[in-house]
């Protein structure tokens, strides 16, 4: 967790009061304990790992749960496969708390607890999209959520206060509380989560038997596709086979679309071979061009390349010269050139002055590249 992290945090008036329980001391959770922490709140950590508690505690996230312990919220911070059985052990344990998880796959461990007959008025499954490809207590930052989606899944049985509860440690965690269905969100992250691990990790295994070469060339728009590739297996073993029927209906139709392309460079020359790649490549477009962008808006930035000099304060010197020159970083990327003694910056900007920032910068003596595919 950074000091301007935990300097932000405490800036706030936290909406989390009492004792907080969290179940689960590894990324997630433990990253809601060191925000929860910096916001004054007692988290009281437990882990089935003595190792992982231990680890978190140390990093500062909390302290350990003891058996006197009258938590007003529990927070399940567990694998998908034994989500539902904590869950179903926390309301036991704790009949006046209110329970959340943050497991990514909601409606499995829902039809779990709802076939054991537990009493799931005071159950709020709720799911961060926030994380890292590394797990673990050492990966743990209070930030990670500040900014990012906070799916809530209640249902008509919820009570408003308890419903508050979790939307309240959303908000003070920085997050965007959302309400949907556990359906609409399990279909919902096979798209746009599920799925896109898939694909990465399929695309990066064929760089397994590939020429060193080859590999050399890489760019930064291969280094994004497969950046989430370096996530951990085992976690994601439980999270497809507990969301499999969604992720299998994305794949069959991403499978479909992959096929007809095949199909039209077998024969680039045949009739409507062209426009059938060109179709794929725009409606590719079209698709990035509904993402929100920075602060969930759909506003769009150009980019420009500067070749940034491998030595200490340069990238602190470009970052000053942009300010000098009332541009607006609003989003930046490093790449280093193989071989070479300079990183690129991508640096993007609103369209309306990127000429202006592209003119002062070489005015200033710095190169510009052109943009990396």
């Amino acid at each position: 967790m950074t000091e301007q992290a935990v300097a932000d945090l405490r800036t706030r008036a936290a909406r989390t009061s009492g004792t907080v329980r969290i179940v689960g001391a590894g990324l997630l959770g433990a990253s809601i304990g060191h925000a929860l922490r910096a916001l004054g709140v007692d988290v009281a950590l437990a882990d089935a790992s003595p190792a992982q508690l231990r680890l978190a505690i140390d990093y500062g996230a909390g302290r350990a749960a003891r058996d006197d312990d009258r938590p007003l919220l529990v927070v399940v911070a567990v694998p998908p496969d034994v989500t539902a059985d904590v869950v179903a052990d926390e309301l036991a344990a704790f009949p006046d708390a209110v329970v959340t998880d943050v497991a990514s796959v909601k409606l499995d461990p829902l039809h779990e607890l709802r076939e054991r007959g537990v009493d799931l008025t005071h159950y709020i499954g709720s799911h961060p999209m926030a994380g890292r490809e590394r797990g673990g207590a050492i990966s743990a930052r209070a930030d990670i959520f500040v900014g990012r989606p906070w799916v809530v899944c209640r249902d008509a049985e919820t009570p408003t206060s308890d419903l508050a509860l979790v939307e309240g440690l959303a908000l003070d965690l920085g997050a965007t509380p959302i309400e949907m269905t556990p359906e609409e969100h399990d279909r919902a992250v096979a798209l746009v989560s599920h799925v896109p691990q898939l694909v990465a990790s399929l695309l990066a295994g064929r760089f397994v038997d590939a020429p060193d070469g080859s590999l050399r060339l890489a760019g930064q728009g291969v280094r994004d596709t497969t950046r989430i590739a370096a996530s951990a297996p085992e976690l994601w073993v439980q999270i497809l086979g507990a969301n499999s029927a969604p992720v299998v209906d994305v794949l069959d139709a991403l499978s479909d679309d992959l096929r007809a392309v095949a199909d039209a460079l077998r024969a680039p020359d045949a009739p409507g071979a062209r426009r059938a790649v060109a179709d794929t490549i725009r409606r590719g477009n079209d698709g990035v061009e509904r993402l929100p962008g920075k602060h969930g808006q759909n506003r769009r930035y150009e980019s420009l390349v500067v070749m940034v000099d491998d030595t200490p304060g340069q990238l602190g010197r470009l970052f000053g010269e942009l300010g000098e020159l009332g541009v607006n970083v609003e989003d930046l990327r490093l790449e280093h050139s193989p071989g070479a003694q300079f990183g690129l910056a991508e640096i993007s900007v609103d369209p309306t002055i990127v000429r202006h920032a592209e003119e002062g910068l070489l005015a200033r003596g710095w190169k510009i590249a052109s943009l990396p595919s």
